[in-house]
């Protein structure tokens, strides 16, 4: 049998034709790598994917203009899903089957997320960076999944340690969207408030990509909570916290998980802003306390060279901050890039040593770069630290 394989390498050999020993992953050229991602970008919460797409890419535009990681420039193809899961299906399908990408990064959203995860862990692809908190994408561990962001989880489990503990409210209700980001984040509350003998008081919800938040309304109005827990992208919440407050919820408190699009948020909320909170991923980086820290400088630095039609937001610098972390693992990697060497040397990452200020870190059982939250309040035009 060896000498079978002998001769047809040298038949190969003596007709020119070259046989590499190993197959390399796909997506890795002597001059590119290529990376692939599906969000919103035309339709649905398409600010998010674009805000998303361009803090990726200030960073990655940079590094390629340096040059780009051990000798290879960062190419990343995007497609738009309208924040639907069965065009991110397909767009996942034709990423990893047509395209043949490395790898896959910046997903944004829970149910399109959900959707596809079979799809890249079947398929043995990594994907860095979701903008989604959901549990379904981190219970049980997945070895292709690689997160940034703490969970929805903990954004609610923050939320309602304020409400209970800070401003003693006795009835907290739940707005969501119905479908598995909703979900999640009900979940989550329901979690948070069980470890006070408590449960929600009212449940709302509407259907995602509509603002039809009239039915859920009456139900939240008719329960008078001290505080709403809300789930869902900025438009309907932005129109729910206003006809709440038309209808005598003055006194409410809202809470909403970072997934809104913070800014856009409380640009459609104009002056109906008063008691909304929204817990954040990243941090607030007008706040004096992290602006000097080295990932917003870098941030605010390369999002106003390559964007400088953007103002700076929170999504796009978890965008940022997803460039900078898949960048860290291609380098770690080194010139041999491999799929699975590429997730190693993410879980390498220990704390203090990337130059953020954060305290980022991974491990072979831990995923998720960064645990802390940020709870904050809109106060005029941006959002103030509720509790570091």
């Amino acid at each position: 049998m060896r000498g079978f394989v002998k001769l047809i390498i040298g038949a190969c050999l003596v007709m020119g034709l070259v046989m590499p020993v190993l197959a390399a992953d796909p997506g890795i050229t002597d001059t590119e790598i290529l990376f692939g991602s599906s969000l919103a970008l035309e339709s649905g919460p398409k600010e998010l994917g674009i805000q998303t797409s361009h803090g990726l890419m200030a960073y990655i535009n940079y590094v390629n203009d340096e040059g780009g990681v051990n000798g290879r420039k960062i190419k990343v193809i995007f497609y738009n899903d309208g924040y639907d899961p069965l065009s991110c299906v397909q767009n996942t399908q034709k990423l990893i089957n047509e395209d043949k990408v490395f790898a896959l990064t910046s997903y944004v959203g829970t149910p399109t997320s959900v959707k596809a995860q079979p799809l890249w862990t079947n398929a043995k692809v990594p994907l860095v960076g979701f903008f989604t908190g959901a549990e379904a994408l981190r219970t049980p561990f997945n070895r292709y999944n690689i997160h940034i962001r703490g969970s929805y989880y903990q954004e609610t489990s923050a939320a309602v340690d304020i409400f209970i503990k800070q401003l003693d409210f006795k009835k907290i209700a739940v707005f969501y969207q119905n479908d598995a980001f909703g979900e999640a984040v009900k979940k989550g509350t329901e979690i948070a408030l069980e470890k006070y003998g408590m449960t929600p008081r009212a449940y709302g919800s509407f259907e995602r990509n509509t603002l039809n938040i009239e039915e859920g309304l009456k139900k939240i109005v008719k329960a008078n909570p001290d505080a709403v827990v809300m789930v869902g992208t900025y438009s309907p919440l932005a129109k729910f916290v206003k006809e709440a407050k038309k209808a005598g919820l003055t006194k409410t408190f809202f809470h909403t998980v970072s997934f809104v699009g913070p800014e856009t948020f409380a640009q459609e909320l104009g002056q109906d802003n008063a008691n909304v909170m929204v817990s954040q991923v990243v941090p607030p980086y007008t706040d004096p306390g992290y602006a000097q820290l080295p990932v917003i400088k870098k941030y605010v630095e390369y999002l106003k060279k390559y964007y400088p039609d953007d103002s700076a937001n929170f999504v796009s610098l978890e965008g940022f901050i997803n460039g900078m972390i898949l960048v860290e693992g291609l380098m770690r990697a080194g010139k041999n890039l491999t799929r699975e060497n590429f997730i190693n040397a993410i879980e390498s990452i220990n704390p203090g040593e990337m130059d953020t200020g954060l305290n980022l870190s991974y491990g072979a059982n831990d995923h998720v770069g960064i645990d802390r939250i940020y709870l904050t309040h809109i106060k005029g035009h941006s959002y103030v630290v509720v509790r570091n």
